[in-house]
Order: C-alpha cells, then structure tokens, then sequence
C-alpha cells in the first residue's frame, strides 16, 4: 500500500563559496595537465565503504576520457557529489564532503568525509482525525503503537530503518480489525547541524473489519463443504490475521489441496462483512509409494503404501499398506474421514502384524475405531479397539489372548522446532483397559506415560532427558495381549541392550511385564555444518513385579546428522548387565 506522504525534509546542499571554488577548478586543471587516464578508488571510512562501493557509478566503469577533459570532469564531479550524498543519507549522514582528487601516476580517488551521523531527535505519532475510534481507544491504539516502534530518540537514523519502522507499524495495525489501515502521512524532518531527524507519522486505521462468509474457487473433485470443515472464521467476527492463517494452514496440511491461498477483501466498502476469499488447488487423490530402509530394531525393511484421498467419492481418506522386516510384517488399512467442523476427525482400520524377538512370535488382527481431536500443540484421542493374539514364546505353547479395549491417549508438545527441537518439552499419556465381561479374556487396566524435556546448552548443543513409566493393573499377565504389556530395550529405550529384550523370561522367550520405567539422559554437540556428536546414558527396565524391578545401564557415544527427514542418530552402547557393545540406528523425532 502506497503512502500519501512519505518524505525526508532536508535543507538544499551548502554551494561552496567562490575562493573554494577556484581554488577546486585550478587543481582540477593542474592536474588535468598533468594527464588523467588511469583508474578511480575510494578514500572514505570503514562504515561507508562497502555501501560506496557497491552503488557509486563511478567506481564501476572506465572514466579515463572524462578525466582527461577539464570540462567533463567537473561534470563528473558533480555527479558523483550528487550520487554520494544520496547514498550517505540513506545511511544517516546529511553532511558529507565529497572530493574528486588526482592519486598521482594519472590516477585519481575520490575522498568522503561523511561528517557525523544524524540520530533520531523527536517522534510524533498520532492518529488521523475522524478515526472511528473513541478517545480512550485511539489513545490505548496509540500506546501499543508506540511500544512496538524500533526507531526511537536517540537510535542512529538510517532510510532502512524508517520504512521498516513504518511497515511494522502498519503491519501490527492491519493484523486485527483494521485491515484497511494506511499512513496518511509521514515526514522525517533533517536538522544537518544538529545532526538530528524529527519524525512524524499520522496513521489512519479506516473502519473496523468483519469476517463474512467464504467464497471456495480451485474445487473440482470436492464440495466446498469440505472447505469449511476446517473451522474458517465465524461471520460477524472481528478480523483477525492469525485467525486467517491458521485457517490457511489447516487446508495447506490436508491430504485434499497442493496448495491453499485465503485472503480478504481489504476495500472500505466491504468492511461491514468483508468475504473470506479461499483458493485451493486439488492435489492427486491417489498415490503409490514403495520403500526400502534398514533399522537395529527390526533389521531390513521393503515397504508398499497406497494412499486414496476421496475413497468412494466422498472425501474419505484411504491409507493402507505392507511393511515386511526381518523380524515383522505388517499389513494395515485406516480409512478417515473429513473432520468435523468442532475439528473432531473419527477414523476406523484394520491390521494384521506378526513379530519375533526375544523368542517370542506374535501373530495378531485388529480393528477399531478413532475419535481424535488435534489442537495448535497436539491431539486427543478416544479409541475402541478389538484384537485378537496368538503368541508362541520358545519352549512353551501357543496361547490366544482377546481384548476389547477402550483408550485415552494425550499428547502435548510445546517445542521450538519439531523436527529438531533445542528447547521444550514432549509429553505423552495413555490409559485404557478391558473386562472379561465384554468379548475379553483378563481383566486389566494398563497406564503408560513418557516425557521429553529439551535443555538448550551453548549456542547450538542440546541436553535431551527422557522418562517413561507404565503399569498394567491385573492379577495376573496371563490372558492380556502383549501391546497391553511392556518390554524395554533398543534404539528408542535402554541402549545397549536388543530391542524388546528386556522383560519377563518365559521358557526361552522374553514376554512383555506389568511395570515398565526408564530413563535417559543425552547431551549432544552440534557443528554449524549440521553434524554433531552425542554422548548418553539409560537405564530402566520391565518387570512382572514391583518388588523385582532393578533399572539395568546402558550408556555410549554416537554421531548425529540433521537430515531433512530429522536428525539421523548412530549409535555405539555399551550393555552393562550384557556386558557387550551395540550399534544403534534410529530417526530422533520428538513424538
């Protein structure tokens, strides 16, 4: 948005007086005697340097035929006077002395004293009169507006700086309500002897904005009811920037749209319910993709997903694939649906996975349903789940657990960064449980919690601690399925000792117990190149009975890589109980 008035009051340039000014023509003539037709260089103090040479014409090309004339230097002279007093003002300095003289050898220099740099004296802030705002308003509007101004009394005064003070100012303003707010008029007034600049902004804020109802363009193979299932603004509202781009953001993190752009009508006219304008492109429903990784877990991995955003027409999202890994394989199907528009999203799926570690082989399905309701740092979710499992521990029988489960699971993440967080912390909790009344074979109510706190260290190291708890209420394990149980170990848990192998011995298996507790604590140093280098230590373990449990240590050293996908973690570990080394593989991601 253009200003109306936006200017620097600024006396006309001091003409020099005639003795100086002969004295200036005879040494160019002396020296234009004496040949010019070499090069032109800079004299001038470190802080204006770099500015002079990037943008003085002089400095960039060949000027060896005006110097050599007389008259063609002068002209040159004034140019560059000219050019250089432009440059220096937008830097503070309303008082140079700009000279063009001979270096010797035919060559020449041009010397900038820049005199001092003028600071901000007074600052005038008000609002234009007939503001829809009353008395107390306007001055509580002006109070905040004055806070937020970077270019205060006393701050060195600098072109760039005004208009970024001038822009911050009206971007605060636009932000809430007044979307049509503008500078009317603006004067940085010049006093080169004092070397002071007296400011004045006159701010017009316009009529105060409403939200209207939203107008979808962009949709082809959806309704616009899909649009407004992720929460737009209520008409009537008063407008709101943040509420706009949160509204944005939510469309841009859906599988349904490549892209989403939503603005409003910013014209006076359209204040009273100002349209809430909504451009969307369609990405490609389907999508097939195929993998391949290795983890210390599981071992190798090949992996097919297929991916189908508007299942049956109806915007429902299809996400299914196939995981096998040396020690897993998993099938799965989850179809969710369009959120509701309180922000509710309900899902339903089915899986089938086998597994062997530790002497334990588990084949179990499973299908449920999902109620989640995501907020700005994090989710909740409520779930009925039934499965059925089939575990095999080595020396022992087969037996066949059921559960129909009800849970509640919490996640609340308060991080700087989630892909690489340095400050912050992440928490998770779960409870649930299940009656043999209701299609079960135990009885049992099993809780599970885990924290991540993240410690920033230095300008760029990290001390991540980590904690984890669990318990599943039962007079016996017999009968409960083995995801209701706990078993510690691995990349993620105690390092140093095999993935899931810490638990209950049965025969020559190791099962999942009823108490779990680790706990962890990693300091990592990052280099500016985005490596780094870690060192940590674990302990904890998982038990059948309380009484019995004692925390088993792991601790070591690794490397560390930030990786688009995430820091990329290998580590070496030592295994105290074990007695052995091992190397560990993971993805860091704060969950």
């Amino acid at each position: 948005m253009t200003e109306p008035s936006a200017s620097i009051d600024r006396p006309a340039p001091i003409l020099p007086k005639p003795r100086g000014l002969i004295a200036a023509v005879c040494l160019l003539l002396f020296s234009g005697i004496a040949g010019a037709d070499g090069k032109v260089s800079l004299e001038a103090p470190d802080e204006v340097t770099a500015l002079l040479e990037k943008y003085l014409a002089v400095l960039k090309s060949d000027h060896s035929q005006q110097l050599a004339s007389f008259n063609d230097r002068i002209a040159l002279t004034r140019r560059t006077r000219r050019e250089a007093e432009s440059l220096l003002a937008t830097e503070g300095y309303f008082s140079p002395e700009i000279r063009l003289e001979s270096a010797g050898n035919g060559d020449w220099k041009v010397v900038v004293v820049p005199g001092p740099r003028a600071k901000v004296g007074s600052l005038k802030l008000h609002l234009r009169e007939g503001s829809v705002l009353d008395p107390g308003e306007a001055e509580a509007q002006l109070d905040e507006l004055r806070k937020r101004w970077k270019l205060n009394s006393g701050d060195p005064f600098t072109q760039s700086a005004w208009d970024a003070g001038k822009g911050a100012l009206l971007a605060d303003l636009t932000r809430h309500e007044f979307a049509a707010a503008r500078i009317s008029a603006s004067l940085a007034k010049v006093d080169p002897e004092a070397a002071t600049v007296d400011l004045q902004v006159e701010v017009d804020p316009g009529p105060r904005f409403r939200f209207g109802d939203i107008e979808v363009r962009g949709l082809s193979l959806y309704d616009s009811d899909l649009v407004r299932r992720y929460r737009p603004p209520e008409p009537g509202t008063p407008y709101d920037e943040d509420e706009l781009l949160a509204f944005q953001t939510r469309l841009q993190n859906t599988p349904y749209f490549a892209s989403a752009v939503v603005e409003i009508d910013r014209e006076p006219a359209a204040a009273a319910a100002t349209p809430i304008r909504v451009l969307v492109g369609e990405a490609k429903p389907k999508r097939l993709s195929l993998g391949a990784g290795f983890s210390s877990n599981n071992g190798y991995r090949a992996e097919v997903a297929y991916r189908n955003a508007n299942l049956f027409g109806r915007a429902w999202q299809l996400v299914s694939g196939l995981r096998i890994e040396q020690r897993e394989m998993l099938a799965y199907a989850d179809v969710f649906l369009p959120p509701d528009p309180a922000g509710f999203q309900d899902s339903f799926g089915a899986l089938h996975e086998r597994s062997d570690h530790e002497g334990l082989k588990v084949s179990r399905e499973a299908f449920g349903v999902t109620r989640t309701y995501p907020w700005e740092n994090g989710e909740i979710s409520l779930s009925i789940r039934y499965q059925r499992e089939r575990t095999t521990p080595d020396g022992n029988e087969t037996t066949t657990q059921k559960a129909l489960t009800g849970d509640l699971a919490v996640l609340w993440r308060e991080v700087d960064d989630v892909l690489e967080p340095r400050r912050g912390f992440v928490a998770y909790g779960r409870v649930g449980g299940a009656a043999k009344a209701v299609l079960s074979t135990q009885n049992f109510v099993r809780s599970y919690g885990r924290l991540q706190v993240f410690l920033p260290v230095a300008e760029r190291d990290v001390l991540t601690l980590r904690g984890e708890l669990g318990k599943t209420v039962a007079t016996s394990r017999d009968g409960i399925p083995q995801d209701f149980l706990f078993r510690a170990g691995g990349s993620q848990s105690v390092r140093g000792y095999g993935y899931r192998s810490l638990g209950v011995e049965d025969g020559g298996a190791i099962v999942g117990g009823r108490y779990l507790a680790t706990m962890s604590a990693e300091y990592t140093r990052w280099r500016p190149d985005g490596f780094g280098y870690a060192a940590f230590i674990d302990a904890g373990n998982a038990v059948d009975e309380a009484d019995e449990y004692r925390p088993l240590l792991g601790y070591g050293i690794g490397g560390r890589w930030k990786s688009p996908a995430g820091p990329l973690a290998l580590d070496l570990a030592y295994g105290q109980d074990e007695r052995r080394f091992r190397l560990h593989f993971a993805i860091l991601v704060a969950f």
